[in-house]
């Protein structure tokens, strides 16, 4: 199972009603995605393009596959989501592989509360507050509720 939102459901299926049936030589297999030539798109070459655009977008970023991967994790992290499904859909074995994506989190905390919070000061998301962001002895990053 592949997780998916509507507007995607909805390009997908533009794309499968309109292009794809231009692309399509017979037999038809079924793939969904193919290239120009009607052939099932191949891994190395969809990391080509991915790169060469990524490269095109002068993001400054290696990796498109890594960059697209930390991206989706940690807004969905920001967003709310479990850390444990996360996991899950990141296929790590083990959650300190994932937990790295706390530390993204945590400084964007920081600086939306320096920048919307009555208190804050000029320079609070410079501060540090004791023991956030740091190891536990059981493994969980300090500061985070337990669920």
């Amino acid at each position: 199972m592949v997780p998916i939102g509507e507007r995607a459901v909805a390009w997908v299926l533009k794309y499968v009603g309109e292009a794809r049936p231009q692309l399509v030589s017979e037999p038809d297999d079924y793939t969904i995605f193919l290239s120009n030539a009607g052939e099932c798109l191949e891994l190395e070459y969809i990391s080509h393009i991915v790169h060469a655009y990524v490269d095109k977008a002068q993001i400054g970023k290696a990796g498109p596959a890594y960059l697209f991967r930390h991206t989706m994790a940690t807004l969905m992290l920001e967003g709310g989501a479990d850390i444990r499904f996360i996991q899950l859909m990141m296929r790590h074995v083990s959650l300190r592989t994932t937990e790295k994506y706390t530390h993204a989190s945590i400084r964007t905390l920081q600086k939306v509360y320096a920048a919307t919070h009555p208190r804050s000061e000029s320079g609070a998301q410079k501060t540090r507050v004791p023991g956030v962001g740091q190891r536990c002895t059981s493994g969980r990053v300090a500061g985070r509720p337990r669920r």
